[in-house]
């Protein structure tokens, strides 16, 4: 199920007219409930699409989380070009952060998990990091073919996802987001 992680070559797509108009930020800010003052892990958060906008609605510390540290490197220089201080970027595997255990509100994980060795291991960190009540928000591709995202042969089926989010003891809501993607609200059971 593994692939390369995103080019960063590529990174500009990342932030491009065409993703905002299919993933509206504020619809996913709206979607996953997130709330004023919520601590946030952004898990894949390559250059910051979503990180830069939870940071200014928060205030509160996001944790940006990506295997590729020049992908952190963009976001913090966008960071710093928008003057905020409460992005802690951590250059790590998904599976084993350093973020300390309960100490998260919200996590993000888009268009990841394909890419993740083992998805049992990043759930599992998910629920250590998590406060209790917290929530996970999950979007992936969807499997049908399309022009977008990854080869068909790692793409997760929502309903593979789901299955896979409720043995790790996670409650579930699939939420239908664009014809390419779905995502899953999921909080700890």
């Amino acid at each position: 199920m593994v692939e390369q992680p995103f080019n960063v070559k590529h990174a500009d797509k990342l932030l491009s007219e065409d993703r905002q108009a299919v993933l509206p930020v504020d619809q996913i800010i709206e979607k996953m409930g997130l709330r004023r003052h919520d601590v946030v892990a952004d898990l894949g958060a390559g250059n910051g699409y979503f990180t830069i906008p939870f940071a200014k609605y928060t205030g509160e510390t996001v944790y940006a989380v990506d295997i590729e540290h020049k992908m952190l490197d963009l976001l913090k220089k966008r960071a710093d070009h928008e003057q905020l201080d409460n992005i802690h970027a951590v250059t790590t595997e998904l599976d084993n952060t350093p973020i300390q255990d309960q100490a998260i509100d919200k996590v993000l994980a888009s268009q990841v998990f394909h890419n993740v060795p083992s998805i049992e291991s990043g759930l599992d960190e998910i629920k250590r990091i998590l406060k209790p009540g917290g929530v996970l928000f999950l979007i992936e591709f969807t499997a049908a073919e399309s022009n977008d995202g990854p080869p068909m042969h790692i793409r997760i089926p929502s309903d593979k996802m789901i299955k896979m989010l409720q043995e790790a003891g996670f409650l579930t809501t699939v939420l239908e987001l664009n014809a390419n993607e779905y995502a899953v609200k999921a909080t700890i059971a």
